[in-house]
């Protein structure tokens, strides 16, 4: 087993890295005070195909593999955290829409979404439907040629911003024997169509370089030819986005908290207390070595669970929830440690420590809860004949 990048993961961490220092870290402080959603930056990603990473060559996107995407979206969050995630959760919708749309859906949206001309949100939460994703009510109703919506979204990432949402709803009847996952259907949305509304912008305690808003729909009508594959799988799409979006929510966490550790090494060289240096005093040297340590194994892991997610092991869930648990809950404890380690210093913004605080915070709840993670490996490792390895 080779743990090493090779060439091309190189040079793609490399040009990641170089877009994160130029454009991204100099802003992030600025976007997250004044909570700007910064557009132009994201068109720049875009034309650098950071807005495409596995989508499909044929479809225009890089053709990454999720390592490769792994790999630069942790470089791209040393940057800033916020806008990063914002940039994983277009990823994920715009390879939905490459993989399973309609070719006329395809030729519509993909152009204007690969370059970040357009951008996308993802709508599966709701207000009573967060963890327990499959008991969702927004209803598709077919009429014609059409779909007529009806329902709400919460917490929607982007929403009010963006041009084109991927809407989860149900086509099966609520009530029916079609109930729950199997009931449930993929559409693209345009996000100013007649009939959709936006609630406020979200005050967050992070992520504030991207609005939430929840999201209203009121007798939409989209054209059939929205619908991604057939009515019953938007479920499995939106399982198998969310494969991927647990390890790029995880490799987020990584780049922030490596960004910190960085910080954290570099004051401590500096920081003078009682006739010396704080990295002369055994517990903040004991302190690093615990947060890098424990910050190697996360990355090995989320690195093993993309190799997994490529070669579509059949456990592959099974490690990106196992990744996405442990890597989010890593990188908090990291940006924790690294803050301690300013002391009063990193609790004033002046600093970027309790930016990356407050940023990582949310990755142990999004892309399902670290309470699910645990649910979902439990299941795995109970389940007779199961063998992670």
């Amino acid at each position: 087993m080779d743990f090493e990048l090779n060439e091309d993961q190189r040079a793609f961490a490399d040009t990641a890295r170089q877009f994160a220092n130029e454009r991204l870290e100099p802003l992030a402080a600025e976007w997250d005070e004044q909570q700007i959603f910064p557009k132009e930056v994201l068109r720049e990603a875009g034309e650098l195909g950071f807005l495409s990473l596995y989508v499909p060559e044929e479809q225009g996107g890089l053709g990454l593999t999720r390592l490769d995407a792994s790999i630069i979206f942790e470089q791209l969050s040393m940057g800033c955290t916020s806008t990063t995630a914002f940039m994983t959760i277009h990823n994920m919708v715009s390879w939905m829409i490459a993989s399973f749309a309609t070719e006329q859906a395809k030729v519509a949206f993909c152009p204007k979404l690969l370059t970040g001309e357009w951008l996308a949100s993802y709508c599966l939460t709701e207000a009573n439907a967060g963890s327990d994703a499959a008991s969702l009510t927004t209803m598709a109703v077919k009429k014609g040629d059409s779909y007529v919506l009806n329902g709400a979204k919460a917490f929607i990432s982007g929403a009010g911003e963006t041009d084109v949402l991927v809407v989860m709803a149900r086509t099966g009847g609520y009530g029916s024997k079609a109930t729950g996952a199997s009931g449930i259907s993929a559409f693209i949305v345009p996000a100013e169509a007649a009939g959709i509304s936006y609630g406020r912008k979200e005050p967050k305690m992070g992520w504030n370089s991207q609005p939430t808003r929840a999201v209203t729909f009121e007798d939409v009508e989209i054209p059939a030819d929205n619908l991604l594959g057939s009515e019953g799988e938007g479920f499995k799409f939106a399982m198998k986005g969310l494969d991927g979006g647990r390890i790029n929510i995880a490799s987020c966490s990584l780049g922030t908290a490596q960004h910190a550790l960085n910080q954290a090494k570099q004051y401590v060289t500096e920081r003078q207390q009682f006739g010396q240096s704080l990295s002369q005093f055994q517990s903040v040297q004991f302190k690093l070595a615990d947060m890098a340590t424990e910050l190697v194994a996360a990355r090995q892991l989320v690195r093993y669970a993309s190799t997994k997610l490529d070669r579509q092991d059949p456990e592959a869930t099974a490690y990106c929830a196992m990744a996405k648990r442990f890597a989010t809950d890593i990188g908090f404890k990291v940006c924790d440690q690294a803050l301690q380690l300013y002391g009063g210093y990193g609790y004033i913004k002046e600093y970027s420590l309790e930016r990356h605080f407050r940023d990582v915070r949310v990755h142990q709840i999004l892309e399902g809860t670290n309470e699910i993670m645990r649910l979902i490996i439990s299941r795995r490792v109970l389940k007779e004949g199961t063998e992670l390895l």
